[in-house]
């Protein structure tokens, strides 16, 4: 029977927890690799040592709302 809770939505559900699951480890791939970037590297796109740090350091939930959609 292919209700709410059959069959059919569990595979949407589970893919859904999946995508976010694995957009919260790019995140935190893409910050710590933030945080070692080399301060020319830093020069490159804009941001100095300070402001890297404090980005770099923002939990994997706390992401722009532009990049949850």
């Amino acid at each position: 029977m292919d209700t709410v809770f059959g069959r059919l939505y569990a595979p949407r559900h589970r893919s859904s927890v999946i995508n976010r699951l694995n957009s919260a480890m790019a995140l935190h791939r893409s910050r710590a690799r933030l945080a070692r970037l080399e301060p020319h590297l830093l020069d490159d796109i804009g941001l100095d040592a300070e402001r890297a740090a404090e980005e770099a350091s923002r939990p994997i939930w706390d992401a722009p709302s532009c990049w949850t959609k």
